[in-house]
């Protein structure tokens, strides 16, 4: 895969997801996950959280076609401690409350 677009068109496919309901994940329309996946729109920082989040999409593969398309098992352990660490900063900096 060449592109952005195009290796996120690959994750939407390979989870079966139509458009619409790949675009119900980022809150966005069917016109949105076209744009991304022509490459004319790009996905937020949020956004690619939200695929790593909800279905373990390896950002390495969508953002440089780097590694498999989705992360191993293995991961989840990283994930938590990722998230537990990006609390912690939100937390700290009176971002989010405790």
């Amino acid at each position: 895969m060449d592109t952005i677009g195009q290796r996120v068109k690959a994750v939407r496919q390979e989870l079966k997801l139509s458009q619409e309901q790949f675009g119900q994940i980022f809150n966005a329309g069917k016109s949105y996950i076209s744009a991304v996946e022509n490459d004319k729109s790009k996905l937020s920082v949020d956004n690619l959280v939200k695929l790593l989040l909800n279905y373990d999409v390896n950002i390495n593969y969508i953002l440089g076609g780097k590694g498999e398309m989705f992360n191993p098992p293995e991961y989840e352990d990283i994930k938590t401690e990722v998230l537990k660490q990006v609390d912690d900063i939100l937390i700290k900096y009176g971002i989010k409350k405790q």
